[in-house]
């Protein structure tokens, strides 16, 4: 695989010799497969689910390493999001929560938003990590990424989710606030190099320069709803400082801020600040370095003592009726405003790919008429209707997997214990 000239040059004198080898070396090596699992479907009533075979992430609880890629189209637990498949540099946001969050927690609900969320893993992540009466924003500006977004964290399945399309600019006008913003913003790709070639091909100085521009507008946006004494937490996909630590340097000089250290372990390998003059703690995975792809991350805490927010949903809908903050409607899976819980059936493998591609299915003589809840090894994958000789789809057409070959053998990734 050949990179860009410039990025080479660039980026081995950045990284030094050792480090850019080492990098270079990893485009030889498997790439990592990760899966982090929804605690609210693989706990709890008695039963609990777990990876069959992997080692565990050191910095995220409830993720694990497999041991070789399988096909997830193939397995209706991840589409009943029992798990979500993410890269494992991602999930340091984990770590980051669990260390952080209590310093901005009271006996207010804590409000989170998400800035540029899709397709979903980081949102889904701070679903799990925060409290279950928190409220969630997850907000993506393009329209067809932003409708992926909704489908993952409808399936994702917890409550006080808000999916919006809109730009930063339109929440920065809408006055809403937060305790806690993620901007893992649009950025140069290169830590997904290796992961992704048409990342390679899309890079360029001129994209960078690009970059950092867009990067700094949506922090300036982004900035202003966030709460005094809230939690900022900035992340890239990429290794120049351009992008990375001179944008944090430019935070810290336009904005009452100071950036927070995230204790780490030394045998995780994380590198800290590269720009020369600047020693703020950084944390910037290494592909060959640490396990995983490309990531920057700065966790930062805006000046003042914490202010309580008026209720977010009642802000919500005043914000909504005056600037283009478009809600994707979210809800959890095998609910209706009719039925809030619809009789529930198991079916088999066979009938759960065949649900998935949005066919028809025959269910047991004794289910009962009208709607009903398709469950695969206890979890639902979403609602029929039956008529008796046959279960009309109701599953989203939009969420339908396209492939008409079922595996002989299913080989589950998790097993109940």
């Amino acid at each position: 695989m050949e990179l860009p000239v410039a990025f080479t040059t660039y980026t081995r004198q950045l990284m030094g010799d050792e480090r850019f080898e080492r990098y270079l070396q990893s485009f030889e090596e498997d790439i990592p497969v990760s899966i982090r699992l929804n605690p609210k479907k693989t706990e709890g009533s008695g039963k609990r689910l777990a990876v069959i075979e992997g080692e565990q992430v050191p910095w995220c609880r409830n993720a694990y390493y497999l041991k070789s890629r399988p096909n997830f189209t193939f397995d209706p637990l991840f589409h009943a999001g029992c798990y979500y498949v993410q890269e494992a540099a991602s999930m340091f946001l984990d770590e980051v929560l669990r260390q952080h969050q209590p310093a901005i927690a009271n006996s207010q609900s804590l409000t989170a938003l998400d800035m540029c969320a899709a397709p979903g893993g980081k949102s889904t992540l701070l679903r799990s990590a925060l409290p279950e009466d928190c409220v969630l924003f997850s907000n993506e500006p393009i329209r067809n990424r932003a409708s992926i977004l909704a489908e993952n964290i409808q399936k994702w399945g917890y409550p006080n989710c808000h999916v919006t399309n809109a730009y930063p600019k339109d929440y920065n006008r809408s006055k809403l606030h937060f305790d806690i913003i993620l901007c893992d913003v649009p950025c140069s790709g290169e830590g997904m190099f290796r992961k992704d070639e048409a990342t390679i091909r899309e890079w360029s100085p001129q994209n960078v320069e690009k970059c950092w521009r867009l990067q700094r507008d949506i922090v300036s946006d982004a900035w202003q709803c966030l709460n005094e004494g809230g939690l900022f937490i900035y992340s890239t996909c990429t290794f120049n400082t351009k992008e990375n630590e001179e944008n944090i340097r430019w935070i810290l000089e336009e904005y009452d801020a100071e950036v927070l250290t995230v204790e780490t372990k030394p045998e995780w390998n994380i590198t800290g600040s590269l720009l020369n003059g600047f020693h703020k703690p950084v944390y910037r995975f290494i592909p060959g370095i640490t396990r995983g792809e490309g990531l920057f991350m700065c966790v930062l805490r805006k000046g003042g003592s914490r202010t309580v927010s008026p209720k977010v949903t009642d802000s919500f809908r005043r914000a909504n009726s005056q600037v283009p903050l478009r809600e994707l409607t979210v809800s959890s899976m095998g609910t209706t405003p009719k039925q809030a819980s619809p009789y529930q059936t198991e079916i088999t493998y066979s009938q759960a790919m065949a649900y998935l591609r949005h066919e028809a299915i025959v269910l047991p003589v004794d289910t009962p008429r009208g709607l009903v809840e398709v469950c695969f090894q206890g979890h639902p994958l979403g609602l029929v209707k039956n008529i008796g000789n046959r279960a009309n789809n109701l599953y989203p057409k939009e969420w339908k997997i396209k492939t008409t070959h079922i595996p002989n053998d299913y080989e589950p990734i998790l097993k109940e214990i």
